[in-house]
């Protein structure tokens, strides 16, 4: 069905396909940690990614909340800690450069989040 259609699709497309590890001591940490490597992939690997997320994976309101906030502004508030964030900057700044794109802050966020 869909799933098989969109593993195709990102197949053909040559995307990462990313899905979460759906289990039965699957928390909002794991979660959070999953969209944090999806979002590692497509904003500083710059890799095409699908991520595929089912129904049936809707442990908790908290994951639709996150899906619809990542669609809506490209980010999930207090996703990531202070050290994650200079990580970030760093790895942006460095693709910048190559780019030849301004590495001011907000250039470095816009990038990432595109």
């Amino acid at each position: 069905g869909r799933q098989s259609l969109t593993r195709l699709s990102a197949h053909i497309e040559e995307h990462e396909l990313v899905s979460i590890q759906d289990s039965k001591g699957y928390t909002y940490y794991d979660w959070r940690e999953d969209l944090k490597r999806v979002l590692f992939l497509t904003g500083i690997d710059a890799k095409d990614t699908t991520f595929l997320f089912t129904d049936t994976q809707i442990r908790m309101e908290a994951f639709l909340e996150d899906i619809n906030n990542l669609l809506n502004t490209g980010e999930v508030a207090n996703l990531f800690m202070p050290d994650e964030l200079e990580k970030i900057a760093a790895d942006m700044r460095v693709l910048l450069q190559a780019s030849g794109l301004p590495t001011n802050k907000m250039a470095l966020h816009a990038h990432f989040i595109s």
